[in-house]
């Protein structure tokens, strides 16, 4: 009797979903995406972010509708809360903000430096961390953290703020350029970076020297104990009253899953697998 129950209620979640997708297709779906964020988005279509939106609208039969923001901190609330967008594509899977997809992919943060240099960079104790001169990274990351923790943020602070022309972050976005930071390293101005992978990889696969990134053990700790996650998740994002698009994309994901790959293994980015997998 519970089987036949569960496999009626089935039926009638998968004939509603189909019947919400029916009904929206062909209307755009409008897609939060940054007017100049690469590699992720730019208003020309230009990054991997965007390649999965045009993924995804083809999957649902609906065009897409790009709605540009400029300062990262406000498009949740100024944009997708208020209905001039309905997704947003790469955001923190859980994000309290939104409803998000499954996981579609799990990468890191990682060390980068010039393969000739050849530097035995495994973890936060690796000894060069502590000898090199320079090493490219952003603040309010993670790697600020471990940088504060390992005593090398200080006399590095000059360093960072010269990669944005010591431009304050007060009551402003700041954006640091990956491709200026990952060359910091290409060019040798710097030994290492230490960044985000999405954001760096593409700049690492296509730099004429020779690149190397080391993802970061995600088994750091702070001085008093507390875990410094260096590995995320990333799905996509919905209104949080969204239900019928978000079930859609769940679908898209499960249907798709190995062309969005296809697409991040193209970026160069490393992928990891989810803690939960088996």
């Amino acid at each position: 009797m519970h089987s036949n129950k569960f496999f009626v209620v089935a039926l009638c979640l998968s004939a509603g979903l189909l019947a919400a997708q029916a009904q929206a297709a062909g209307k755009p779906l409008k897609v939060c995406t940054a007017e100049n964020e690469m590699p992720y988005s730019n208003k020309h279509g230009e990054g991997f972010e965007n390649k999965l939106a045009e993924l995804v609208g083809k999957a649902l039969d609906r065009p897409i509708k790009a709605v540009t923001w400029t300062d990262p901190r406000y498009f949740v609330r100024d944009l997708l809360d208020k209905g001039e967008c309905d997704l947003v594509i790469g955001v923190d899977a859980g994000d309290p903000r939104l409803l998000t997809t499954k996981p579609y992919y799990r990468t890191g943060y990682v060390f980068i430096s010039r393969a000739d240099a050849k530097l035995d960079l495994q973890n936060w104790d690796s000894e060069v961390l502590h000898k090199a001169q320079r090493i490219a990274f952003v603040p309010d990351t993670p790697v600020e953290v471990m940088l504060r923790a390992i005593g090398r943020y200080n006399d590095l602070f000059n360093y960072s703020q010269e990669l944005v022309g010591y431009t304050s972050k007060r009551n402003q976005y700041v954006k640091y350029e990956m491709s200026k930071l990952v060359n910091e390293v290409s060019s040798g101005h710097a030994e290492i970076a230490a960044l985000w992978a999405p954001a760096a990889a593409r700049y690492v696969k296509e730099s004429t020297t020779p690149l190397v990134m080391t993802v970061i053990p995600d088994n750091n700790v702070r001085a008093d104990g507390q875990k410094v996650g260096f590995h995320y998740s990333s799905s996509f994002g919905v209104r949080k009253n969204d239900t019928a698009l978000l079930a859609q994309l769940n679908k898209v994901l499960e249907e798709n899953q190995s062309d969005i790959t296809k697409i991040l293994e193209d970026e160069g980015i490393p992928l990891l697998p989810e803690p939960n997998a088996k």
